[in-house]
């Protein structure tokens, strides 16, 4: 049993895909750096100076109570709150990855239509008289002589 897993752990899908986990999570690290740290400050800067990280609302307020200035305060106390600005970061982020994936498709899908082009038109054709390959704009076999129809 422990040779038939080796065996199937070291065929080239399983590895490819084990590095495409690791990648996609280094690349989704990257994203949610992006969204969080570069896309949101100045859309919140633009909106009036809105951090979305701190969009909640509370639901039920913690051991200490409100108002809460930020969602780590919210999480200090203890209290339970719904976090619209976390949650709109993370629709942002996954857009992202979605179209980096998109393009990536894409890219490998073009490439898949260039291997599988249609092959070039004939040069040759074959003489129904005597079966020798001859140019396919030739009217008369130069083997046999024979008169070709169009």
């Amino acid at each position: 049993m422990l040779k038939d897993f080796k065996e199937f752990a070291m065929r080239g899908n399983v590895i490819d895909m084990a590095v495409g986990i690791i990648i996609g999570g280094a690349f989704g690290t990257i994203v949610k750096s992006l969204v969080d740290d570069i896309l949101m400050p100045p859309v919140g800067l633009v909106l009036g100076g809105v951090d979305f990280n701190n969009i909640f609302i509370i639901l039920k307020e913690g051991a200490t109570p409100g108002p809460y200035a930020a969602l780590a305060d919210v999480k200090a106390a203890g209290a339970v709150s719904i976090n619209f600005g976390v949650f709109l970061n993370n629709i942002i982020s996954f857009l992202i990855v979605a179209f980096a994936v998109f393009l990536l498709i894409r890219a490998i899908n073009k490439l898949r239509r260039q291997e599988e082009a249609p092959p070039p038109p004939a040069t040759t054709k074959e003489c129904t008289f005597c079966a020798s390959a001859i140019p396919v704009k030739a009217s008369r076999c130069p083997h046999c002589t024979s008169q070709l129809a169009d």
